[in-house]
Order: structure tokens, then sequence, then C-alpha cells
């Protein structure tokens, strides 16, 4: 390897850390430890910590939920308009929040046919907290639909065949069988849904509003912190940093501990 080579290797490490690192490094040293600490009890945080958990939760239940058997037929069957389905389901990643927020709002608005029809049902969904739940939800699906079906993908075909010699029904054998063996993906895929859905913000603003108690999630509520009290942001920044931290580390951990526990399972054996 050349010395050119591995200088511009180099410089190009060194730029993307810090690219990524140093905004990272500013958020999480702007406010001392001490006053981060008494930062976290002030109400506005607790609560849209509070109703963010919530959603996120909520929204990744319903993904999960939808997404499986979505996940399952591209993994397994070829259809027309497959290719279709696959751009569906990935457009909102590259989709911008505040278009999916108004694509969500036309279709669920008071004036929409969704909409009218839920009205004569009494209920309304935009600039509530369902409508926060279904934000994260559009916006964080392909996450889990993409890593399950790839989960699902890499199954070993001979354990779908020894099923098949057993007669095992194909409902059957999705349960005993495909999902054990991808669940490390769809783990994976659940978290990053949690994650993204955690952080969202403009399909959120757009679709439910930005109601304290209501539909102000930890990303809202960092966005009004910043126009009045910048110490106040940079405190639920720290926090939303710190989670998103720890999601991704243990995805990234979570391979390891599936392999321990399948030696340990072994050993009992």
């Amino acid at each position: 390897m050349g010395i050119g080579y591995r200088l511009l290797l180099g410089l190009g490490v060194a730029g993307l850390f810090l690219l990524l690192g140093l905004p990272l490094a500013a958020v999480a040293t702007r406010v001392p430890p001490s006053e981060l600490l008494a930062r976290m009890g002030d109400p506005m945080l607790v609560e849209a910590l509070r109703l963010s958990l919530v959603t996120s939760a909520a929204a990744t239940a319903l993904v999960v939920v939808l997404g499986l058997p979505v996940a399952y037929l591209l993994a397994t069957r070829a259809f027309p308009g497959k290719r279709l389905l696959e751009v569906l389901i990935d457009l909102p990643m590259v989709l911008p929040p505040t278009v999916a927020g108004f694509a969500l709002l036309l279709a669920f608005g008071r004036n929409s046919l969704a909409g009218r029809s839920l009205a004569l049902l009494g209920l309304s969904i935009p600039f509530t907290t369902l409508a926060v739940v279904l934000a994260q939800a559009f916006i964080a699906a392909p996450f889990f639909i993409s890593a399950t079906r790839a989960g699902l993908s890499e199954v070993d075909p001979r354990y779908l065949d020894a099923a098949a010699t057993l007669r095992a029904s194909p409902a059957h054998t999705l349960l005993r069988v495909m999902l054990p063996l991808a669940f490390p993906s769809m783990l994976a895929g659940a978290a990053m849904t949690w994650a993204r859905a955690l952080g969202e913000f403009g399909a959120t603003i757009t679709f439910a509003g930005n109601l304290p108690g209501v539909t102000q999630t930890m990303p809202l509520a960092v966005y009004i912190a910043l126009q009045r009290d910048v110490d106040a942001a940079v405190a639920m920044s720290v926090l939303l940093l710190a989670l998103s931290v720890g999601i991704l580390l243990s995805i990234r951990l979570a391979p390891s501990w599936f392999g321990l526990l399948d030696r340990a399972r072994a050993r009992r054996r």
C-alpha cells in the first residue's frame, strides 16, 4: 500500500470523523454534567420524554404487527407488482418528512375520505396523540420491514426443506422455524424503528402539531427550547443522543449476545 494511498485513506477517515463526531461532541460538552442533571427535572422535558417513549413504542408495535406479513411476503414470494411494493415501502426513507406529514394530513384530515368516515364514528386523528403514532409509524416502517425481510431471506433452505419433509404447514414453518432464526434481524429492525420513531420531527409537527402534553415529543420540545432556553435544548439533545447511542450499541452487540445464548444452550444439551 503506497504512502499516497494511505494518506488519502487517513484524510478521508479523519474528515468523516470530524464531520460526524465534532457536532455530537459539541452537544455533549455544551453544558456541565451537574447542570445537565439539574435540567433533567424540567417538567417540559419529563412530559415530552414520556410522550416520546409512549408514542414511539406504540408506533413500533404497530409497524411490527403490520410489517411482519409484508416482510414475509417479500422474502418468500414472487408476484406481479413486487418491485412497486418495494418502492412504496422504501419511499418514506427518502421522502421529505414535511411532505410525509402533509400527505398524512390530506389522507386523514377532516375533509378527506378517511377523515369524513372517521368523523361519523366520532373520531378525529390530526393534531392528536394518535396522529403522532401514525406519523412515526409511517416514517419508521421501512427500517423494520427491510431488516426482517433480510433475516427471513437468509434462513437456510435446508431447514425449510426439513419442515416440508415433516409436512409442516406454512404457518407452522413460519412460527417455529423462520421467525426464531430471523429473530435477531427482527429485533434489530424493531430497535431501528423505535429509534427512528423517537427522533421523528417533520411529519409529526405537520400532521400532529406541537401541543404540550398531547403531541409535543422530545424533538419538538428541543425545537421550541432552542428559541428561549438553549441550555434546556442541549439537555434534551444529550438525552436523545444517549438513547440513540444505547440503541445502536445494543444492535451491534446483539449478535454476540445471541451467539453466547446459543452456545450456552448447546452445552446444556
